[in-house]
């Protein structure tokens, strides 16, 4: 795909989404989604049968709604099974003062994600290859304000692994598809100490996929507002 091609469609995304993009921003993501389907043929990122228009739209577009929570300058993002860097690393190239942390357990994803990151000529930003649920220690772990993950687990499982999240105050955001009121119910909430603070919708721009962001807030933090 020429850039011309990519940035028209991501430009026409963002706007739906409310978000403005600068030239700088763009070529950035551009030469991200360049090396993202060059290492796609090798190892496997995304769906190999991935169009290049539906690369943009389901993941760089996808990525770009969880910039309306993040309006402050000094937050923190913890991206849970980053992936290709979805939605992590697509953030940190459009808001480079956000301090981010993507945890990947696959070695040749952590290859990419780190190749990315030089690239891009990124700071601020750590890749760790590690899982979350097997209790490792995330450098810095309580001062990120946000953990979030983009259809990694469904929310129940989520909530359990991001429990110790709770006690520095964090708010979890689960990025999920049309099924996620399947995954809403009363057990979640009783056995996780979590609430539910907001549900977000939108729809991607060309294929009109639905989408939710929902936060959730630990039960203390939540009755302490």
């Amino acid at each position: 795909m020429e850039f011309d091609r990519f940035d028209s469609l991501l430009l026409k995304g963002a706007e739906s989404l409310a978000v403005q993009l600068d030239r700088e921003q763009l070529e950035l993501l551009y030469r991200y989604f360049l090396e993202l389907t060059r290492w796609s043929k090798k190892i496997n990122l995304i769906s190999k049968s991935a169009s290049g228009e539906e690369i943009v739209e389901k993941h760089f577009i996808d990525s770009l709604a969880l910039l309306s929570l993040l309006d402050k300058a000094n937050e923190g993002l913890l991206d849970i099974g980053s992936g290709a860097g979805f939605p992590g690393l697509v953030c940190k190239a459009v808001k480079p003062e956000l301090r981010v942390g993507l945890v990947e357990p696959r070695l040749k994803r952590v290859s990419f994600l780190r190749h990315i990151i030089r690239l891009l000529e990124l700071t601020g930003i750590k890749v760790h290859g590690c899982r979350l649920e097997d209790g490792v220690e995330i450098e810095g772990e309580s001062t990120f304000c946000w953990v979030v993950s983009r259809a990694v687990a469904e929310v129940g499982e989520f909530l359990k692994i991001c429990d110790r999240f709770k006690n520095y105050g964090s708010s979890v955001v689960c990025m999920k598809g049309p099924g996620y009121l399947d995954e809403l119910n009363e057990k979640w909430e009783t056995a996780n100490g979590w609430r539910l603070k907001t549900t977000q919708r939108y729809r991607l721009p060309f294929s009109d996929g639905q989408r939710c962001l929902l936060v959730f807030e630990g039960v203390q933090a939540f009755d302490n507002k």
